[in-house]
């Protein structure tokens, strides 16, 4: 169960996320991220497609999981879970944004040509930084984050249903591909980061007593 990250598991990932960001520190995998964007820059123009992906993306914003996280710490039911989804979006977005200013991996030159919403996207955490920078994708970060983490938090009472969370990350994530705002190494490592955060950050919480509460 991907809910369930044992030791040598969370080991692997690691280890990947780390090749990961050497691999963006060298630039090694730039040429193959900016050959994709190249080839997926020719395929926008449906205005229908445009503006979904456009919907799609603002979904990432970073307020919205942060008020659901706000809302739950609030009741006092779902007190722990809160607090684990608060923490674990607040270090996992401030850390990537610190990691997108210092690994000097910049996001696609390319403009998006298609068709835009009409509403201005909303401000993403930032930090003093020189470049715009992209690793790892902070959308994915908080996405990813939100359904390991209420996905856990599902998965007694609906122990299938729970899964149907990762859409949300996908979704987001395939949009800031399509619209030119991110590389498939970089959405890569923004799952494999949020996972890791949103696994330290609920084992050091102890995330498993929120059943407890759920049950009284």
């Amino acid at each position: 169960m991907i809910f369930d990250i044992r030791s040598r598991t969370f080991f692997l990932l690691l280890l990947a996320f780390l090749i990961l960001l050497y691999l963006a520190v060298a630039k090694i995998v730039f040429v193959a991220d900016t050959g994709f964007e190249t080839t997926l820059s020719k395929l926008v123009g449906n205005p229908v497609v445009d503006l979904t992906m456009d919907v799609f993306t603002e979904l990432g914003w970073v307020l919205y999981p942060i008020f659901i996280s706000i809302i739950l710490f609030i009741i006092k039911r779902t007190r722990r879970l809160g607090l684990v989804l608060l923490l674990s979006l607040l270090i996992g977005t401030m850390v990537a944004a610190y990691m997108r200013c210092y690994t000097g991996y910049e996001k696609p030159a390319l403009d998006f040509i298609g068709a835009h919403l009409a509403i201005k996207s909303g401000a993403d955490v930032s930090v003093p930084c020189t470049i715009d920078g992209t690793f790892p994708a902070g959308d994915t970060v908080r996405t990813t984050i939100f359904a390991f983490i209420i996905g856990y938090a599902l998965s007694k009472r609906f122990p299938r249903g729970c899964y149907l969370l990762w859409i949300y990350p996908a979704v987001v994530s395939i949009s800031r591909l399509y619209l030119l705002q991110e590389y498939p190494s970089t959405v890569v490592a923004g799952v494999i980061f949020g996972i890791l955060i949103a696994n330290i950050i609920s084992k050091k919480l102890k995330i498993e007593l929120i059943f407890d509460k759920l049950k009284s």
